[in-house]
């Protein structure tokens, strides 16, 4: 697991818009989507790519609960829903947890996230949270499951196959990404 890597191991490489994996025209497009209280936007990539959602925060409020039910809907646009086994089943509810602990800790730590980006293609989906602040996040160690708080980033860590920050030179904030393996 990472915190330092700015993005997966892999055969994918650099993400090409520095963080959400979207080619420079999709995330163009996406950006000029409407500025209403959250507008989502979704895009289809080519054949064998997968496909990519965003959501963006801006004006607001209830972010938590909008990002898990935005997130439930691409699951069912993209067939982890309604799931058909106990198996199928978890690894949806991974994702909407990682989900909830990524915006949360925005929230907490970063005056609130200003977008959230989920891919799937068919073996992994990915989860992007970005925001302005400038902290660094890392799971609280040593880890005391006793201890009210300081679990997220844990959660986080324990579900995923990995996750990391990729900040922009010139450019305030962060996106923290992670990934989950999609079910079988």
């Amino acid at each position: 697991m990472s915190t330092t890597r700015p993005y997966s191991p892999g055969d994918r490489g650099p993400e090409p818009s520095g963080a959400s994996g979207v080619p420079e025209g999709d995330a163009a497009a996406s950006a000029a989507a409407p500025a209403s209280p959250a507008s989502a936007s979704s895009a289809s990539a080519p054949p064998g790519d997968g496909q990519i959602r965003r959501l963006s925060f801006e004006g607001a409020s209830g972010v938590v609960p909008l990002a898990r039910d935005f997130t439930r809907q691409a699951l069912y646009a993209w067939g982890w829903l309604p799931a058909a086994t106990a198996d199928q089943r978890a690894a949806a509810e991974d994702v909407l947890l990682v989900v909830s602990e990524l915006v949360t800790n925005a929230c907490l730590h970063a005056e609130g996230p200003d977008d959230l980006w989920i891919s799937c293609d068919k073996k992994v989906i990915r989860i992007e949270v970005s925001d302005k602040g400038a902290g660094q996040p890392t799971p609280r160690t040593p880890h005391r499951a006793s201890r009210p708080g300081g679990h997220g980033m844990f959660i986080v860590q324990r579900l995923c196959l990995d996750w990391g920050v990729v900040r922009s030179a010139g450019v305030p904030g962060k996106t923290v990404w992670a990934e989950l393996g999609a079910p079988a």
